[in-house]
């Protein structure tokens, strides 16, 4: 019963430990990133002279959103009319504040399971701001697919699994949160950027076998052999998945290839 109630034996209250503290701030960092990301960009334009939004408009744009995006929905859901809603509104909308409420949630619970529950908000955060970024993109149009469909049902996909692997952790005891190892996320960042400043001159066949192969060094457990044909195969799938299926105007072989 004091697992299901949350409180301890003799009647005392389970309090929220110092890692759930650390975990809520955590997490409420990472509901701000995009809105800090932003204003760190802009406080480089100003020594570098970038073009784009001044410290100041970013501040004052980000601040009006957060402040304006409930009573917005408010007045639509009322049937005032709608109207369209501004990017810096729809990134507080929907990633900003789910993720403060996750924040909130984790400074209240008790989490039985951190190393679940943490890696299930990584995958509900990346899920949100993806269903952010695609925002903007053409969705289904009858039975044809649009370049925002195939990102949003990914996304809603990984919303869910997120969520189960989060629940997860606070209903079950499982392993605490294990030692950090920078080798992974390191080629997985390398290869997603490899993948984006190769996919305009290279095309998508040679881009994606590339960043998958540069992945695959986030492990020394990498077999090469089959690493290499399912590599092969996945290239192959998006190949065909992107410009015909989806009909994406995406370059499939490198630009001194095509005549």
């Amino acid at each position: 019963m004091a697992d299901t109630t949350g409180h301890l034996p003799g009647g005392a209250a389970a309090a929220p430990s110092a890692r759930n503290l650390t975990g809520a701030w955590i997490i409420l960092l990472l509901a701000l990133a995009p809105q800090l990301v932003e204003l760190l960009i802009a406080l480089a334009g100003l020594i570098v002279q970038t073009s784009g939004r001044t410290p100041s408009q970013v501040l004052s744009a980000h601040a009006a959103a957060l402040v304006q995006a409930i009573p917005t929905l408010a007045r639509q859901a009322a049937g005032e009319g709608r109207t369209a809603l501004s990017s810096d509104v729809l990134l507080a909308v929907i990633y900003t504040y789910p993720l403060l409420a996750v924040a909130l949630f984790t400074w209240l619970v008790r989490i039985r399971a951190p190393q679940d529950y943490y890696g299930g908000i990584a995958l509900m955060a990346i899920a949100l701001f993806a269903l952010w970024a695609s925002s903007d993109l053409q969705g289904m149009r009858g039975f044809s697919f649009g370049p925002g469909t195939a990102p949003r049902m990914l996304g809603v996909l990984l919303l869910g699994l997120g969520a189960v692997v989060a629940a997860t952790g606070v209903i079950a005891d499982g392993a605490d949160i294990a030692p950090y190892h920078w080798r992974g996320p390191l080629f997985v960042t390398l290869a997603i950027l490899t993948f984006a400043v190769a996919i305009r001159p290279l095309g998508l066949v040679v881009a994606g076998l590339a960043s998958f192969l540069i992945s695959a060094l986030g492990t020394s457990e990498t077999r090469w052999g089959e690493t290499l044909v399912v590599g092969i195969a996945l290239t192959i799938g998006c190949a065909l998945l992107f410009p015909y299926v989806l009909g994406l105007p995406m370059p499939l072989f490198p630009r001194f290839l095509v005549p």
